[in-house]
């Protein structure tokens, strides 16, 4: 029988065939950790009572929660994180070079078959390239520090085939959102997401990046892409053979398959206050609304402020609303900068802001009080994210955002 892409990644790694529900211990290729959890797992990791860390190459630090500061205790995070640098010899630290998973692929710390985790829950973003990654909390990060290597049980997977091409103003976000809908925030529970069809194949690996980022929020482990010449571009390799092989066998056992044609998609919002609570932007038409922000690890890369930059070239931001635009990586800033995006959102009435989380975990950048309403590009709208509980928060692809801040109101784009 054959094996979907999840079961060709662990098996290789384990020297041996796998399939859905074994457990496993993994040889990890790479970790990740954010300034948020750095002091519990530094805290953990020296409980255990570890004396080094089994590779510290393969061991990211990545300041991006956090800064710039907004609280006074912010602060500490960065002292005991630059300690744990200097104590244990690390050498890949990001102070304020942008948000993690932007950074982790940006940056080339991944590629197609590695296994990664993460201390954030949208570690899944890495399946874009073709990677099994997944989020972990800060005792088990701390373990695979001292050891090299994490326990798993393989994983079910669930295949996403669309095929056709996407109507205009159409995007990836719009496609996960309407699949996070269909299957419901736990319709994912501990399985694969496995992304297939002529229409996943024509994306870029930024598109690609915006459902596997989401992916999570249908409690799925991981995503998966199959790695083709745009992965191999991005990822500045060469791929191997193994690497081209990371796609679903005919025969392989799928707990289901979706079968999705691209041009009954439409544009989309994830209303308060569940990521799954999917309409069409037109049953929202004419809402007010209070601010707008573009950015986060879902959807602040270039193309997506290329595009927001599209809709709002020589227009203006409607009075009385505010647009935050916050690139995913200084990278990203600067490219946008260079190619002429930045000044089409300045011009507009765009306030753009230093790359990193912000406001999408509720920290500098934006934050809205009762009866505000915000629409959105990051990737959760659950009560309080951005503020108090009393604010309403509607997520949408870059296109849409873009369309309500000329609007003043939700508007399809």
């Amino acid at each position: 029988m054959g094996q979907t892409i999840i079961e060709k990644i662990v098996s290789r790694n384990v020297g041996h065939e796998v399939r859905p529900g074994d457990i496993v211990t993994v040889s990890v290729d790479r970790v990740m950790i954010h300034d948020i959890f750095i002091p519990f797992v530094a805290d953990k990791f020296e409980e255990m009572g570890f004396q080094r860390i089994w590779d510290s190459d393969k061991v990211v630090l990545i300041y991006d929660h956090l800064v710039p500061a907004s609280q006074v205790d912010d602060t500490r995070h960065f002292r005991v994180g630059d300690a744990f640098v200097e104590r244990y010899g690390m050498t890949h630290v990001h102070r304020s070079d942008g948000i993690c998973h932007q950074l982790m692929t940006e940056a080339l710390y991944v590629k197609p078959g590695d296994i990664v985790f993460g201390t954030d829950s949208h570690t899944t973003t890495y399946g874009c390239v073709g990677a099994f990654s997944s989020g972990i909390g800060y005792t088990e990060m701390a373990s695979i520090l001292g050891t090299g290597t994490m326990w798993i049980k393989v994983p079910e997977t669930i295949r996403v085939l669309i095929e056709g091409e996407l109507p205009s103003h159409v995007t990836s976000k719009d496609i996960i959102l309407r699949l996070i809908g269909d299957l419901k925030a736990d319709g994912a529970t501990y399985q694969a997401l496995e992304f297939c069809g002529d229409t996943v194949e024509q994306m870029s690996v930024a598109s690609r990046m915006t459902m596997a980022n989401m992916a999570i929020e249908a409690g799925a482990k991981c995503a998966l892409f199959t790695p083709d010449e745009k992965t191999a571009e991005y990822c500045q390799i060469t791929l191997t053979d193994q690497e081209r092989s990371l796609v679903g066998d005919p025969d392989a056992s799928y707990i289901r398959t979706l079968h999705y044609r691209a041009e009954d998609f439409v544009p989309v919002l994830a209303c308060p206050s569940q990521v799954d609570n999917i309409h069409p932007v037109s049953e929202y038409a004419g809402t007010p609304i209070d601010q707008v922000f573009i950015g986060s690890c879902t959807n602040g890369r270039l193309e997506d402020l290329q595009r927001a930059a599209a809709i709002l070239k020589g227009k203006k931001v409607a009075p009385f609303v505010k647009l935050i635009v916050t690139p995913a990586s200084r990278k990203i800033y600067q490219e946008a900068l260079a190619d002429g995006t930045l000044s089409v959102l300045a011009s507009a009435g765009a306030m753009i802001t230093h790359p990193g989380c912000g406001l999408c975990c509720g920290r500098t950048g934006g934050i809205l009080t009762d009866g505000e309403r915000v629409v959105a590009t990051n990737n959760r709208n659950f009560l309080g994210r951005m503020g108090t509980s009393k604010v309403e928060i509607f997520l949408a692809s870059p296109v849409t955002a873009a369309a309500c801040a000329v609007a003043g109101k939700i508007a399809a784009p």
